[in-house]
């Protein structure tokens, strides 16, 4: 059983900065894909970005050069730097592992861009 919780949500004006981070536990395997995903009201979730067990990373056009993702494998943790934020940026974020054919999911923490 994997299961894993964010942390790091909030409020936070226009320019500013958060990280997330999302802990794993469970039968973790080394070459899980970690990533983020994000849902605001009344839209479809969407990938934000992720990243690999040998740490090759992707990212949505919408967060590249503001968002950073990484991972440490030995903490079972990816994080989520996020920077610049605009108000779009305000949603649900939630981390998912993928491993053994199936996508685990966390219980999401939510970011508010707001003035």
């Amino acid at each position: 059983q994997v299961q894993l919780v964010e942390s790091g949500g909030g409020l936070v004006q226009p320019g500013g900065s958060l990280r997330l981070s999302c802990a794993a536990s469970g039968s973790i395997f080394s070459f899980s894909t970690m990533g983020w995903y994000r849902q605001a009201p009344g839209k479809q979730r969407e990938r934000v970005a992720g990243v690999t067990s040998i740490g090759i990373t992707n990212y949505a056009d919408s967060v590249k050069g503001r968002f950073t993702i990484s991972r440490d494998n030995a903490k079972n943790t990816v994080y989520l730097q996020m920077n610049s934020l605009k108000p779009e940026d305000t949603a649900a974020y939630y981390c998912k592992l993928f491993q053994g054919g199936r996508d685990y999911w966390g219980q999401g923490t939510q970011v508010t861009v707001s003035s």
